[in-house]
């Protein structure tokens, strides 16, 4: 059984919400509009998350 790795995939911007959508299984629309939603009050809920998953996951 392969072990499966939570990294950054070529994306929009910087491959986080394809990383994690290839992880969990599931079509990458859900997080992007999960991160898009968590941005719209006031943006650091979703932004801030982001920008650290962004440096902390590695590249494919």
């Amino acid at each position: 059984m392969a072990k499966q790795r939570l990294t950054r995939t070529n994306g929009m911007i910087a491959g986080v919400c394809g990383g994690l959508a290839d992880f969990f299984g599931i079509n990458v629309f859900w997080f992007r509009l999960l991160f898009v939603l968590l941005a719209l009050p006031g943006a650091a809920p979703g932004v801030l998350p982001y920008i650290i998953l962004w440096f902390i996951m590695p590249r494919r």
